[in-house]
């Protein structure tokens, strides 16, 4: 940015005119060294051009230090899988690691990307130095060191997570519009880069709507703002400060920064903080139909009265479009007034939804055209989350493991039918910070024995537990994945 902002002053001065400028005509005496008596100072650039400049610069500045309160440092101590050295197989090892996160509400909700918080058995969180040295003034000295963070919810598909801090009348930052996006538009990247904390780079929107994987419904906001390892979780904020996107990954062929950055656009982020922060995790929703984007050819081929729109294949019995009146060869053109030009832009723009939203299709069929209101339902394959909707956090709590557990019901086996034993504790949810040493438990594990004894429900698992000393060793037996594996843990 430096060698930007000297070509733009070159050009400004060069535009007002310069002593040390000669022109054309100038003869070779003119352009004689002067004498001592003759050295003038240079021209001063024309005013008014040097004053956009500043003003310009201001702007970054003040947007750059009020955003800037607003997004922290986050540091994770998790356990990832590496191969024991004689190669007998696989050990849980501890790893360091950090990332930004973005305060979105005075009491403390943090979001951040799922992938800086995978796997966290310790999650730390660093607020802005200006927010610290406020509250040292306040008479605080309790934010001279990392605060701990709880994990409210993580959401693997979005890559998004919520962390909480037990603090209040925090700086927080605001949700923009990621429709309203512009390619070239300037948005600034802030985060802590490479551990760098309070950093921010300027750049141009490339793409609003980038799709990295085809078939993912998740888009993503490109942009040649620099960001760099460390970055992830920060946000990226446009002209008025508002937070346009979740900086998320780069594509790079050497590892760092080369002007092509991802982040996540700010309307999917903020339904998933929604999501998050009520209920801990994310339901999202579908229409219940398959379509193709109509090319010429489809056109031609299938006598189609529209060349363009997505062309409806099938429609599944007594889903959410059935149930509104779509049929197969429907040709939608808009999405609640808003064209859809191809099928991948419907299935963005419904990703963004939870179950329950209506929402109108404008749809063609044959000469005529219809406004087919149809109300979302939830995608199938959330099996966890139902989960996570059954148990009650104070009686379903094992305090000792950190974790919520629910009992292999019926209810429970329908939503697990291939599990090894009918009898155990399912992890429905649980804490970042494990009230223990150890590889941490994860949602979806099954607990069928601890020491070899077996457990049949919550209660027992309490039971069990309660009898045993800080500092014991509890050895369990789960189910992760279809295998029975033992998790080695030590009390607190």
């Amino acid at each position: 940015m430096k060698l930007k902002f000297v070509i733009g002053v070159c050009l400004a001065i060069a535009a007002a005119g310069c002593a040390f400028c000669a022109s054309p005509r100038q003869s070779a005496a003119s352009l004689a060294p002067a004498s001592p008596a003759e050295v003038k100072p240079p021209a001063l650039p024309n005013p008014q051009k040097m004053d956009v400049l500043r003003q310009l610069s201001g702007s970054f500045e003040e947007i750059s230090q009020r955003s800037g309160r607003a997004v922290v440092q986050i540091f994770v101590r998790s356990y990832v899988t590496g191969d024991n050295s004689d190669n007998s197989g696989e050990l849980l090892t501890a790893e360091n690691s950090s990332g930004s996160g973005i305060l979105l509400s005075p009491d403390g909700y943090i979001l951040t990307n799922e992938h800086v918080v995978r796997n966290a058995h310790t999650i730390k969180v660093q607020v802005n130095v200006r927010v610290e040295a406020e509250a040292r003034q306040r008479g605080d000295r309790s934010f001279n060191h990392p605060l701990t963070g709880k994990l409210v919810g993580e959401d693997h598909d979005s890559d998004l997570a919520l962390i909480k801090i037990d603090k209040t009348n925090l700086p927080y930052l605001v949700f923009g519009d990621s429709d309203d996006l512009k390619q070239g538009q300037i948005v600034l990247a802030l985060g802590n880069p490479l551990g760098l904390d309070n950093s921010v780079s300027l750049g141009v929107v490339s793409a609003v709507a980038r799709q990295i994987k085809p078939g993912d419904p998740m888009v993503y906001v490109q942009t040649d703002a620099p960001i760099n390892p460390g970055n992830s979780g920060g946000p990226l904020v446009d002209a008025d400060g508002h937070v346009v996107g979740i900086n998320t990954f780069i594509l790079s062929q050497s590892g760092g920064s080369e002007g092509i950055g991802f982040a996540i656009p700010s309307n999917i982020a903020s339904e998933v903080y929604a999501q998050l922060k009520a209920q801990g995790h994310v339901h999202r929703a579908q229409l219940g139909l398959s379509g193709q984007t109509i090319t010429p050819q489809m056109a031609e081929g299938l006598e189609l009265e529209t060349d363009h729109g997505i062309v409806i294949s099938d429609v599944e019995p007594g889903g959410a479009a059935d149930r509104a009146g779509v049929k197969v060869d429907d040709i939608v053109v808009a999405l609640n007034g808003k064209r859809m030009s191809s099928v991948h832009q419907l299935e963005a723009n419904i990703y963004r939804l939870k179950p329950g939203t209506t929402v109108t299709l404008n749809v063609h069929r044959g000469s005529g055209q219809l406004d087919l209101p149809v109300v979302t339902e939830e995608q199938s394959g959330e099996e966890l989350d139902a989960l996570a909707d059954m148990v009650d956090p104070e009686k379903n709590m094992v305090s000792e493991l950190g974790i919520v557990g629910l009992d292999l019901t019926k209810s429970v086996l329908h939503l697990m039918p291939d599990l090894r034993r009918p009898a155990g504790v399912v992890v429905a949810a649980r804490k970042a910070n494990a009230p223990y040493s150890g590889p941490p438990l994860e949602t979806g594990d099954v607990i069928y024995s601890v020491n070899r004894q077996v457990v049949a429900g919550v209660a027992q698992l309490r039971q069990v537990l309660d009898a045993m000393k800080p500092g014991q060793a509890a050895v369990l037996l789960i189910e992760r994945d279809g295998h029975l594996i033992y998790v080695p843990l030590e009390l607190d």
